[in-house]
């Protein structure tokens, strides 16, 4: 994995003010603090991403460090061509992936927010418990791209160009991806 930003958007007209650049400057000039306050900012989020592609509490806490970690160690090579959220999203989503590859892992991570899950679907459907465990065996089924899709767009509420940039695809793919996901767990919930 290459810890750049990736091309610049410059197909798709300007792009928001990044909220992190005077923190992700700072650091990048070397003020520990500054990173330690972004760190602040993203470990919730961070930590929530990768426990869900790690079953244990222990291995998502030792994740979010080493996804950290690596920011911090190649924050000098952020050259803020996308969100400093949206390349740590990616620095994490890869250390989850890589800690699934090394540990062989093939259980389905726990969701547990049933009620943003059942607003993102736009459906009231998801209460009995049966139900969500059949929801949440069939989110492990899905491809790892539409799960990720998936994943960052409901419970990190990313957008479609963020997704992009984490997922390594074009904003047109990650929207193809999240309907063809949603579409799959939605026959889950059909009546």
């Amino acid at each position: 994995m290459t810890l750049g930003d990736g091309p610049a958007d410059e197909d798709e007209g300007p792009r928001a003010p990044d909220p992190d650049a005077e923190r992700v400057a700072a650091a990048q000039r070397g003020d520990r603090g500054a990173f330690d306050a972004l760190i602040a900012k993203y470990e919730a989020p961070i930590h929530g991403l990768v426990r869900r592609y790690v079953k244990r509490e222990a291995d998502a806490d030792d994740v979010a460090q080493r996804a950290f970690l690596r920011a911090f160690e190649h924050i000098g090579t952020f050259r803020g061509a996308s969100a400093f959220r949206t390349w740590l999203h990616r620095i994490a989503v890869h250390e989850a992936l890589g800690q699934l590859r090394v540990r062989d892992r093939t259980e389905p991570a726990e969701l547990d927010d049933l009620p943003a899950f059942t607003h993102s679907l736009t459906t009231g459907k998801l209460v009995a418990k049966d139900l969500w465990r059949k929801v949440e065996s069939r989110l492990a089924e899905l491809p790892p791209k539409q799960r990720l899709v998936l994943e960052l767009r409901v419970f990190h509420d990313l957008g479609f160009k963020e997704i992009a940039a984490v997922a390594d695809c074009s904003e047109d793919s990650a929207k193809a991806n999240y309907q063809h996901a949603v579409k799959r767990l939605r026959d889950v919930i059909a009546p």
